[in-house]
């Protein structure tokens, strides 16, 4: 295991990071799915096309990878100490879907760092969490537009070695329909079991 992916099983302690401005739209849900998500819920200006790099080198969209609910996360490798733990939390939170309700729900993590993480990165970083989690990068233009789209903040913190810089960005987990509309979005204080019977419960809605 390398230095960079050990710290994703370190028990390091969260240092906040730069905010975030998140809009907010309101859409008519199910009787079932608003039981779910309760009454904060967001809709139509988060989420929208995106053209983006696989880790395995293939140029993808949106439609490519977004087929089925799917839980949608901005981060980096080089990561510290926040996306670590954002990171590990989604797993375990996949891995209780699966065994225990019988949900596969697959994850995206989405670099905003593409200068350093490349497809190569992003495969080891995916590959040592979940097997059905997949590492998007691009180009600096391909992931700013991404970004916007979800309305994700993140910027680069200025170092005095270029190779050596930290990322200030927002911590949000999405959870997307196909077709780019956010169901929900969550933030990074629930607990993998919590997080696990938000989405099970939001996937049993929908499918009913």
């Amino acid at each position: 295991m390398s230095g960079k992916i050990a710290a994703i099983a370190a028990g390091v302690v969260f240092v906040g990071v730069g905010g975030a401005f998140l809009a907010v739209t309101t859409f008519a849900p199910s009787n079932n799915l608003q039981a779910c998500i309760g009454s904060a819920v967001a809709g139509g200006d988060i989420g929208g096309p995106f053209t983006l790099v696989s880790e395995t080198g293939e140029t993808v969209t949106d439609v490519d990878v977004i087929t089925e609910p799917t839980l949608v996360y901005f981060g980096y490798t080089f990561c510290p100490d926040v996306c670590p733990l954002d990171m590990a939390r989604m797993a375990e939170a996949m891995e209780i879907l699966e065994e225990e309700k019988g949900h596969e729900v697959p994850g995206l993590f989405i670099t905003i760092d593409p200068e350093r993480d490349t497809p190569e990165y992003l495969a080891e970083f995916t590959e040592y969490l979940h097997p059905n989690l997949t590492g998007l990068t691009g180009s600096e233009e391909q992931v700013a537009a991404a970004a916007g789209e979800y309305r994700a903040f993140y910027r680069k913190v200025d170092s005095d070695d270029p190779d050596y810089y930290l990322m200030d960005h927002s911590t949000l987990t999405y959870l997307m329909n196909p077709g780019g509309e956010m169901i929900t979005f969550f933030r990074r204080d629930l607990q993998p079991e919590v997080l696990a019977e938000q989405i099970g419960c939001i996937v049993e809605a929908l499918d009913a």
